[in-house]
């Protein structure tokens, strides 16, 4: 058996292994290659002697984006036109990028004297551009993040190969609508997001994620750096207190802009153009807070006396996280509240003491998405 071909073969069952406990934790970027299985003698064509041999030569010439090759088939232990068939349906449909990338393969074989020559004929619905720019990743932790950096620079399209795939289309939703709320900065309208999964099913998957937003780009890169501006306008003495930092950049907000149930839904709704409903208010004041040293400011969506509802979620570096609702600010001071004191008063949320059953919780991310 050749090396080359081994080493393929040992290298494309690697992410079969390992533990559920490692997905969160791992994670890698840039351009899979697959190793080039051994060439013939004198001859540019891929030698191969067996089935799993034969799929990987396909494989490897629709990785180096070839639209056309030769495959030598010696001392060839099966039916080579059957095979040769399967080979490559198999790699245009069951592997993750042949599945994503390939539009159809054609071949013809002949009798060579000792061997078989097969020739193959490739068709891509995808361009070599798209194909590079796929991103290696394992865990949703991986996705999370690179949702986050194609959202932070209102990329249209994002295209992952996930090892230990273990999530599917409403939980990709999911992730892309945390990576909003995680960069409010740039969370100037969520966008729509579609997602293709390739192939159907299986624990190595191709994902692409495309991104249509109300603007254009350049558009809402110049409102994300006004916005950015606008946050750090917002400055506190290095002696202050964190809690008192954080009440006072609640404060600063609420000055900043007013609060218009039906107004905006962003930070620059919020901060540049002076008014916002809840929504707004927390991705503004999540920014504002990402001022301050030793203090974490993540948006809570959930609902309030039955209503879907944002507020914030703050934490110190040790301690209980603390709430507050910016559009009750003026009816609530500045206080921060315990979960339980936030349960008592209507708000409901996931993870939260009084969390309501799923059949009773608000669905706002299903119809936002």
């Amino acid at each position: 058996m050749k090396k080359g071909l081994l080493a393929l073969i040992l290298a494309a069952c690697l992410p079969l292994t390992g533990c559920s406990a490692m997905l969160e934790r791992s994670y890698e970027a840039g351009q899979r290659h697959e190793e080039k299985p051994v060439t013939a003698e004198g001859s540019s064509g891929l030698r191969v002697e067996n089935y799993r041999e034969l799929v990987s030569a396909v494989l490897y010439l629709v990785s180096q984006g070839q639209e056309e090759g030769t495959i030598q088939l010696y001392d060839y232990d099966g039916e080579v036109e059957s095979d040769l068939t399967r080979a490559c349906l198999e790699v245009a449909t069951e592997d993750p990028l042949g599945a994503y990338c390939v539009d159809y393969i054609k071949h013809e074989s002949s009798r060579v004297v000792s061997y078989y020559q097969a020739k193959l004929s490739i068709s891509y619905r995808r361009t070599q551009e798209e194909i590079r720019s796929m991103v290696n990743v394992t865990g949703s932790g991986a996705i999370r993040a690179e949702l986050q950096e194609a959202l932070t620079n209102f990329s249209d399209q994002v295209v992952l190969r996930v090892a230990y795939f273990a999530e599917d289309e409403a939980s990709i939703l999911a992730l892309a609508r945390q990576a909003y709320y995680d960069t409010p900065a740039a969370a100037l309208g969520m966008p729509q997001v579609e997602i293709g999964l390739y192939p159907d099913s299986g624990r190595e998957r191709v994902v692409e994620i495309l991104l249509t937003y109300s603007e254009g780009a350049e558009e809402l890169r110049r409102k994300s750096a006004r916005l950015a501006a606008a946050g750090a306008e917002f400055v506190y003495p290095w002696d202050m207190d964190r809690e008192a930092a954080v009440r006072q950049a609640a404060a600063e907000v609420c000055y900043h802009s007013g609060y218009d149930p039906q107004g905006g839904v962003t930070a620059y709704a919020a901060l540049v153009e002076g008014a916002a409903n809840d929504e707004g208010l927390a991705l503004a004041y999540s920014l504002v807070c990402r001022e301050l040293e030793r203090v974490t400011c993540e948006i809570v969506e959930g609902a309030w006396q039955g209503e879907p509802h944002f507020w914030n979620e703050v934490r110190f570096s040790q301690g209980e996280p603390l709430y507050l609702d910016l559009s009750r600010f003026t009816e609530l001071s500045s206080t921060l509240y315990t979960a339980d004191e936030m349960a008592d008063m209507g708000y409901r949320w996931a993870g939260g003491p009084a969390e309501e059953s799923p059949e009773e919780s608000p669905q706002a991310s299903e119809n936002t998405l």
